[in-house]
């Protein structure tokens, strides 16, 4: 028998632009019986490259052989696919063939509640016994890190998702803004590509979720930052979430200054 636990609370380019499946494969290859692995349940951050069905099964498979632990951060469902059940997809896979594992869960983000961090902590222990002794080392934790989370945003999540026509619309707006990054994605790859900027951009449109690594190096960073006033992270890495449709073009233009060393339009 399995029991569930939950818990409320409130460069190169390539290298860069891609995830190395094998060193990640590796590392948990060499990882000790009994560790946690973090793994991004979708739209992984910060590389918006997800694994696929086949890898997914892959990485259970290979933690199931080592006995390792997964801890699944669930920050993005519905920004991946659009689709929440889709996205959840991959902690499912788990749940299924792995007698334990973690998943810590946030609305921030789905639900528009990012200033409330409102989440939970799930659990799912291989026998009564066991979760009794995870809830006994969990409530300490709780009282001291936070005692007692608020109210208002649980109020705020129950009111929508118990609701079948207020869930209904909520997961239309998460369909709907998923879309929007696939357009934004594809805009800014077309535009790249139009001023011919040196380098494959595929990249753009392969990654998903709100977030992408550019493959800019940080000298590249450097002058889009002090040239042309786009700030991102020194890693390269932007929000696609925040790019507006109109700021396309002068994005696009400024990525090929930084990359050809200043022959942008702009």
């Amino acid at each position: 028998m399995r029991v569930a636990v939950s818990v409320c609370k409130t460069k190169t380019i390539t290298k860069t632009k891609t995830k190395t499946k094998n060193e990640k494969q590796k590392q948990k290859q060499n990882a000790s019986e009994g560790s946690v692995v973090v793994l991004h349940a979708c739209a992984h951050n910060p590389t918006g490259m997800d694994p696929t069905p086949e890898q997914w099964e892959s990485i259970c498979q290979l933690m199931i052989d080592r006995k390792l632990i997964p801890l699944f951060d669930s920050a993005y469902q519905g920004f991946a696919d659009g689709d929440l059940d889709v996205d959840a997809g991959a902690i499912r896979l788990f749940a299924r063939r792995m007698p334990e594992l973690f998943v810590c869960q946030s609305f921030s983000k789905n639900l528009g509640l990012y200033g409330e961090r409102l989440g939970c902590m799930h659990v799912m222990c291989a026998d009564q016994e066991t979760a009794g002794r995870v809830l006994s080392q969990v409530k300490p934790l709780i009282r001291a890190m936070y005692s007692n989370p608020p109210k208002h945003p649980a109020v705020l999540a129950h009111f929508v998702m118990s609701d079948p026509e207020r869930a209904r619309r909520w997961k239309k707006e998460l369909s709907d803004i998923t879309d929007r990054l696939r357009m934004l994605r594809r805009q800014l790859r077309e535009a790249i590509e139009r001023n011919g900027t040196p380098g494959d951009w595929s990249h753009v449109t392969t990654q998903i979720g709100m977030f992408s690594f550019t493959g800019l190096t940080p000298s590249q960073v450097k002058t889009m930052v002090n040239k042309y006033h786009v700030y991102m992270l020194s890693n390269g890495r932007i929000s696609i979430a925040g790019l507006r449709a109109k700021d396309i073009d002068y994005l696009a233009n400024a990525i090929h200054g930084a990359v050809t060393g200043g022959t942008s339009s702009l």
